[in-house]
């Protein structure tokens, strides 16, 4: 006994640091059985790629050639008894090649949007200019749009009640597309 007496500092330690680590087996414990209850943490076969697919991709296959026009014929157009558009082949090789131009409304209230799209084939990056007709001229409306991929969409507002009649135009060459009528008021 004279030995503990003589170093209460000693035995002080060593009693504190048996308390730690029961405590931090206890501690230990609880944690991982919380989160083997929880599902946390790494699977049981070591996380092979293999063991969990979350996606099913399914075998290619080959699909056969459509013979057929790969166009969609607009509300009106018909085909002609050998298959081919009724168009000759210089409108509707122009029309590959121009601008077509499309309102997706046809009548607003005022100031409220109005989407123009289209496509432009052979415009990959140019800047189309929206024009608007009055007074009997064009003249140029304060939106422009850039053709990506062949296609092109932004929108105008306009005020001004009435028929309004929209085009664009090719800033670098002049092209011009066709005009769309919006009826605004």
């Amino acid at each position: 006994m004279a030995q503990n007496e003589d170093r209460p500092v000693v035995a002080g330690l060593l009693a504190l640091a048996g308390v730690g680590v029961v405590v931090g087996v206890v501690i230990g414990l609880v944690a991982l059985f919380g989160i083997r209850l929880l599902g946390i943490g790494g699977d049981e076969d070591g996380g092979t790629a293999g063991s969990q697919q979350s996606m099913y991709i399914p075998k290619p296959v080959r699909t056969t050639d459509d013979s057929g026009p790969q166009i969609t014929l607009a509300p009106g157009d018909e085909e002609t008894s050998e298959g081919s558009a009724s168009a000759s082949p210089s409108e509707s090789e122009k029309a590959e090649k121009g601008i077509t131009l499309q309102s997706v409304q046809s009548s607003v209230a005022a100031m409220e949007q109005i989407d123009l799209t289209g496509v432009y084939p052979d415009g990959e990056g140019a800047i189309l200019q929206v024009e608007r007709f009055v007074d009997g001229g064009w003249t140029d409306f304060p939106v422009t749009a850039s053709v990506s991929d062949g296609t092109f969409s932004t929108y105008v507002q306009t005020g001004q009640s009435g028929e309004n009649r929209f085009r664009v135009r090719d800033t670098s060459n002049g092209e011009l597309s066709n005009e769309v009528k919006v009826r605004v008021g």
